[in-house]
Formats: C-alpha cells, structure tokens, sequence
C-alpha cells in the first residue's frame, strides 16, 4: 500500500456520538479498528490490520505531537490529544484522541489503545490550529529534522511551564 498520499483541502466530519477505536502492538502497528474508524479514514480492515498506525499520519501534524504521545504511552502513562488525521481519498479528519497503554495481567505493556471523539471545534481553531502551525514551522524551519524535533519539544516544554500545566491537564482545560 502506498504511503503517499497528496493530502486534499476537504474535512471529513463523523457524528458526535461516533467513537473511533483501535488497537495496536507495541511496534504501533494496527491489531484492531472498529468500524468507524474504517468508514471514517476509507479503508477496508484488511489493508489497515498490520500496517502502522501512521498510515493516517497528516503531514500538517507536529512531529512533536506525535512524540509527546509516543512517549507518555510507552511510559504506562495515558494522554489526551487534538489530532489531524489523513484518509485513504486525502481528506483530513480531526479528533479528539484519548490513548492509552494496554497490560497484560503481570502489568506489562503488550500494546496500545486509543478512542477517538469529535473535537471541540472551538478549541481546534482558536487554540489547536494555530499552535500546531506554530509548532509545525518551528520543525520545518530547521535543516535538520532532529533539530526541528527539538525545536518543536522545546516551545511545547515552554508552553506548558509556563500555564504550570502537564501536557493532559493543558489540553483538557482548553
């Protein structure tokens, strides 16, 4: 499967009480999607099951978005998060991401979990839209992708020093 897609200027929108659901290993590859999730990013489970959860990555996206979240789960921990998805046709959809790490009965990491809402949509364009761009040209800026990384980190550590917040308590007191 092609992992190019040209993303097109065109919002796919999904009911308020839709839940978007999927499952992944540890590599973040997808184990499971439930059917919203199919219907919303346009593909058939067979082409999604195994392929990588950033298959419906949007390049408008932060790289540093996607490394808070990476990290915070594969620290035990759960995140709450804006994202800006890509589908199958190149249209994006935006959600309101909840991701969690899944435990096997010894308490071990086997995987991870992740329901998705419909976002706020005041929250995504007065707060969301604009700081991702932000953080998005700071990474662009910088030759290097490693340095745009932490370029994009440092203004998100810098952001939330100084609302005194954690990233989770931030995002959901938008």
């Amino acid at each position: 499967m092609s992992s190019k897609i040209a993303p097109v200027d065109e919002e796919i929108f999904f009911a308020d009480d839709d839940i978007i659901v999927s499952k992944t290993d540890l590599k973040g590859r997808i184990t499971y999607a439930n059917r919203v999730f199919l219907d919303v990013a346009g593909y058939l489970e067979k082409e999604l099951l195994g392929q990588p959860h950033n298959i419906i990555r949007h390049p408008d996206m932060p790289r540093a978005v996607f490394k808070l979240l990476w990290d915070t789960i594969a620290d035990g921990r759960e995140i709450f998060g804006y994202v800006k998805n890509l589908a199958r046709d190149g249209r994006y959809y935006w959600v309101f991401a909840h991701a969690t790490p899944s435990f096997d009965p010894a308490g071990n990491i086997v995987g991870y979990h992740s329901n998705r809402r419909v976002p706020d949509r005041e929250i995504l364009t007065n707060t969301i839209e604009p700081l991702y761009a932000d953080l998005l040209a700071k990474e662009r800026a910088e030759k290097n992708r490693k340095e745009g990384l932490a370029r994009s980190l440092a203004a998100i550590d810098d952001l939330l020093r100084s609302a005194s917040k954690e990233y989770d308590e931030f995002v959901l007191t938008l």
